[in-house]
């Protein structure tokens, strides 16, 4: 037999972590690894954060599963919170990212077709985005790598060019049903978009009657230095997708909904087996309970801001290797002048420093949302002893 146990479709590199110490990771081997990766943005307290375990410990040791048939004292507990500290009424729990925008893609077109308009099913997405791997969260993006192997892709999406609210403008028809949007392109390469585009959006939704659908699967939960990367654009989505940290890497996601928006999502309309199960409503909780403040947000944006000004200042010392820096909070991108995936598996096999590849030759840096400055002095280190000794493939 040639095909491997695990079914071959990620290029796993060498690195085996097999134990997480606050912002590193351990191999098999003992090698230690700073972790600005995250688990592409999951892990926001570390491997290690003492709230975050006893709570599944605790709850695992009292009741992990009884199924969407019953009372969730858990997830209305849960759902309240995120209800109370967000724009949304109502929340429907998931188990990732992908099932958290594809029931917001199911809410988005309910809100029209409830009361029978059923041509109203389109959702104008945009360029580059990623929102997941489902067969409707890959037909919401262009990107054919996504999409080789699976066609026919899912009718009902359109893509306009990112940033650009006359590209967005020009595909509305009788068929939209709304917009669906990363505030930051995390896959993308960390392409925060504009003020002025966040808000046309919201404007031309409120014109039409359309959705207007948040992904902040990436750079939600406390990334960006608020609890949501919406509340720094001044607007309130109809929808929004949540996952990654929100679990702080336990898998759990969320879609959270006005009441307006969640008009046709009724009894039998949607579902999930394990979605809101006692054990995920610990870890959200866990989470909320450390990140939801405003002293912890503050935290996250003066370290972002430190962070950033120093990356700034650094990549100026090689300017054939690095471009411009870009993001928010501690979600940031170095912007490279060659492949950025080269430089990365670079840090990561030669200096143990693990970042995260990303589009438009982007290196994503997502530290542990804890870290601290002996951490961030350890990662320039390590980045720099990296950029010292990298030779750049040859074009």
């Amino acid at each position: 037999m040639s095909i491997t146990p695990l079914m071959p479709v990620y290029p796993r590199c060498g690195v085996r972590p097999v134990r997480g110490e606050h912002c590193h990771l351990i191999d098999e081997d003992g090698t230690r690894y700073l972790d600005f990766a995250s688990g592409i943005a999951v892990n926001l307290l570390g491997h290690s954060h003492q709230g975050l375990i006893g709570a599944i410990q605790q709850q695992a040791a009292t009741l992990m599963h009884v199924s969407n048939l019953y009372g969730s004292p858990q997830g209305e507990g849960l759902a309240r919170r995120l209800v109370e500290k967000t724009f949304a009424d109502t929340v429907f729990f998931t188990n990732s990212g992908a099932e958290a925008v594809e029931c917001a893609i199911k809410t988005a077109r309910a809100y029209h077709q409830h009361e029978g308009d059923l041509t109203r099913f389109e959702l104008i997405t945009f360029k580059n985005a990623f929102h997941g791997r489902t067969m409707a969260t890959i037909s919401a993006s262009n990107q054919e790598k996504m999409h080789h192997g699976f066609s026919p892709l899912l009718t009902g999406f359109k893509y306009a060019e990112f940033d650009d609210l006359e590209s967005a403008r020009a595909l509305i028809g009788p068929h939209t049903a709304g917009f669906l949007v990363e505030p930051i392109q995390g896959e993308g390469g960390i392409r925060p978009a504009s003020e002025a585009f966040m808000r046309g959006l919201r404007e031309l939704a409120d014109q039409h009657d359309l959705m207007l659908v948040l992904d902040e699967v990436q750079c939600g939960v406390a990334r960006t230095g608020t609890l949501y990367a919406y509340e720094q654009y001044g607007i309130e989505p109809d929808i929004l997708a949540t996952a990654k940290g929100i679990g702080g890497g336990f898998p759990l996601g969320a879609c959270l909904a006005t009441e307006k928006a969640a008009r046709g999502m009724k009894i039998g309309t949607h579902g999930s087996t394990y979605g809101g199960n006692p054990l995920a409503m610990a870890a959200g909780n866990a989470v909320l309970d450390t990140v939801a403040n405003d002293e912890f947000l503050e935290r996250v944006r003066e370290t972002g801001a430190r962070l950033r000004a120093r990356l700034e200042q650094f990549i100026g010392n090689y300017p054939e290797l690095f471009e411009l820096v870009r993001g928010a909070g501690l979600m940031l991108g170095i912007k490279m002048k060659s492949d950025s995936r080269a430089f990365y598996a670079h840090l990561r096999d030669n200096h143990q420093l693990l970042t995260v590849a990303a589009g438009d030759n982007t290196l994503r840096v997502l530290p542990p949302l804890i870290v601290g400055d002996t951490e961030i002095d350890e990662f320039f280190d390590k980045l720099s002893a990296g950029a010292a000794s990298y030779t750049p493939p040859a074009a």
